[in-house]
């Protein structure tokens, strides 16, 4: 059986992203590890807390000798744009989820708003990267 462990997000500042994701929005650290035999790669990730077996990496954009500057750059702007990743959280109560993020000064980029599938509103991390948050109805559920 196959089942979903890690997602990932690119992030510009992995210190940054570690802030957002734990104080503000509530994750909890589940791994944060250097490789020193590997450049200093950091393998740094977080979690919904009460959910150990799905984590998001927050994996910081690399540059060279994994990619090139331009490719960096590429992925970098595209981030920027909310096209580089998106992650879907979901709550049992959108608009208070939304009011809990909006008072610590998470920007959303849309409104809770009733879709057919629920509610749903929409948030960027520091990174650019596009974040969901959705009340499902019990038929999506």
């Amino acid at each position: 059986m196959l089942r979903i462990a890690t997602t990932q997000l690119w992030v510009h500042d992995q210190d940054v992203a570690l802030e957002f994701w734990t104080t503000t929005v509530g994750m909890e650290v589940r791994s944060d590890v250097t490789v020193p035999e590997m450049g200093n790669f950091r393998w740094l990730t977080v979690g919904v807390p009460g959910q150990p077996d799905v984590s998001i990496v927050l994996m910081g954009v690399p540059g060279p000798p994994m990619t090139d500057e331009a490719t960096s750059r590429q992925i970098a702007d595209l981030m920027g744009k909310g096209f580089a990743g998106t992650v879907f959280l979901t709550t049992d109560d959108c608009q208070a989820a939304y009011e809990e993020l909006a008072a610590k000064g998470v920007e959303f980029t849309s409104l809770p708003e009733r879709q057919m599938y629920g509610i749903d509103c929409g948030f960027r991390d520091p990174s650019g990267n596009s974040i969901r948050l959705t009340q499902l109805d019990e038929d999506f559920g």
